[in-house]
């Protein structure tokens, strides 16, 4: 990867935003645990931590962890150098644009700043050369932070939680999305549907999937990825489920899905 990236040639990496504003639906659990499985299937990848809570960075062993020149706040607020923001990982091949405390104000900071939409973009862009995936973590919200996470990327990874109300909401999800084509993204497309905390003992599980799977169609991957406790265990332990349990199912369900995501985009 040696060609340089700038507006008229963004680079090799294609950028998946994993956003839902609903919580609690595994958009962290999936960035951690699919870029690590993609790194150790040899791809170069990147994650960009968004959300104020800094799950990502804790849940990669980064917690309180920054470059010189600081954090994702200090890249959005203030600029500089994209690859002075890097951190490597415990994981060989995964790098990680952390997060921390301050990026709770960033939102509010941020408006008074002239193409604000546009911030994330700008430090993304140039590092798309440097890999092959780059994965933005967003909050649980469709403010600033998630809308310069949509106007950065290429796609958007959609995980949904297999309950009763797993669609409530995504109406709005989709909605902003179409209005960041509109005008600031045009190109912007759904990456994939990402079934999680499935439990197939239950009625209500398949009863979803296959809700999801009507409203969706090929959008929805292939692989589910299953209630699981290693997957909730590893992250308090700073690393991934490849890592903390290889043999679970969890770590598992994601190594599946590193290889439907490379099928994709070999397609």
């Amino acid at each position: 990867m040696t060609e340089t990236a700038g507006p008229d040639n963004p680079g090799t990496a294609r950028v998946v935003a994993v956003a839902n504003q609903k919580g609690g639906v595994g958009k962290t659990t999936t960035a951690i645990n699919l870029a690590t499985s993609l790194a150790i299937a040899g791809r170069r990848v990147l994650v960009v931590d968004v959300d104020p809570q800094g799950n990502l960075t804790s849940g990669l062993g980064s917690k309180a962890q920054r470059t010189e020149a600081g954090t994702v706040y200090d890249a959005l607020l203030v600029g500089g150098n994209p690859e002075s923001f890097l951190l490597s990982t415990k994981v060989p091949n995964l790098f990680l644009v952390p997060a921390d405390r301050n990026l709770t104000g960033a939102e509010i900071e941020m408006v008074a700043l002239g193409e604000r939409e546009l911030r994330l973009k700008r430090i993304v862009d140039p590092l798309r050369s440097r890999f092959d995936h780059v994965f933005i973590d967003c909050p649980p919200s469709l403010g600033l932070l998630t809308l310069n996470a949509l106007v950065a990327a290429d796609a958007v990874l959609i995980p949904l939680h297999c309950e009763y109300f797993a669609l409530e909401g995504l109406a709005d999800l989709v909605g902003t999305m179409r209005r960041v084509r509109g005008g600031l993204n045009p190109s912007l497309e759904i990456d994939g549907v990402l079934l999680t905390m499935y439990d197939d003992r239950t009625n209500l599980g398949q009863l979803v999937a296959r809700d999801v799977r009507e409203f969706f169609k090929e959008k929805v991957f292939n692989t589910i990825i299953p209630r699981n406790v290693k997957l909730g265990e590893a992250p308090s332990h700073g690393m991934p489920a490849a890592l903390y349990d290889a043999k679970s199912r969890g770590a598992a369900a994601y190594a599946a899905l590193a290889k439907e995501v490379l099928a994709r985009n070999a397609a």
